[in-house]
């Protein structure tokens, strides 16, 4: 007796469906690239908010509410960044604490 793949024989049943490998995709970017990416992102946002900040004290043009918006821009960066840091330390060590 022969097990066949579920979802082959789901799809090949279905007209006009095709199965598609998850790996082969448009974008083929890694966690490690992605992460940088962001973490790239909420430096920029950071500098833009010191510039802001700096700007605005002063006396440039920059009123205080766009000073005030580009700093908690930067601060919800900065707080998503740390967030997602904390979740990979979770799951790191529930990971060390597996038994094997």
């Amino acid at each position: 007796m022969t097990v066949q793949p579920v979802m082959k024989n789901l799809v090949e049943g279905t007209p006009g469906a095709t199965a598609s490998d998850p790996r082969q995709g448009a974008d083929k970017t890694s966690f490690l690239d992605e992460l940088q990416s962001k973490i790239g992102d909420v430096n920029n946002l950071q500098n833009k908010a010191d510039q802001a900040l700096e700007h605005s004290a002063t006396g440039g043009i920059d009123g205080i509410p766009e000073t005030m918006i580009k700093l908690e821009q930067a601060n919800m960066g900065l707080l998503l960044v740390a967030k997602v840091r904390d979740r990979a330390v979770q799951a790191y060590q529930q990971v060390m604490q597996m038994q094997f």
